[in-house]
């Protein structure tokens, strides 16, 4: 058997508010479906998005409660070039949607930034610093 990830879950407790954020990011989603249950989305390199609210999660999982005291897992985009994490963040946190640990040149040979989401998951904007 060969692991292969399906799509990344994301539960959402105000889905028109989520999809604005994503699609300030740049995920391709359709418009007309903030008031839907539960959204698809694909990226350009096949990676799948899906956006569920808490009724939805809750008709099959009625003890579902929202995690508390921190995040649990991170999402991180690759930006392609260091300036283009300085604009989109620049851009997302000008629009609203709140910065959490502004850009920085990272240790690890990186130039990074979190973001979070409407529902408070991290967002990383990443991209690997020129060598020099």
């Amino acid at each position: 058997m060969s692991l292969h990830l399906g799509f990344i879950g994301i539960v959402t407790s105000d889905m028109a508010a989520s999809l604005r954020f994503y699609r300030a990011l740049g995920v391709q989603i359709p418009e007309g479906l903030d008031g839907e249950g539960h959204v698809d989305a694909t990226l350009a390199d096949g990676t799948a998005l899906a956006w569920d609210t808490l009724e939805v999660i809750r008709s099959f999982d009625p003890d579902y409660t929202v995690p508390v005291g921190g995040h649990r897992i991170a999402l991180s985009f690759s930006m392609g070039t260091a300036d283009d994490v300085d604009r989109v963040y620049a851009e997302l946190t000008g629009a609203g949607h709140t910065g959490h640990v502004p850009p920085f040149d990272a240790f690890w040979g990186q130039r990074y930034a979190t973001l979070k989401d409407p529902d408070g998951n991290s967002i990383d904007l990443f991209a690997e610093l020129p060598a020099g």
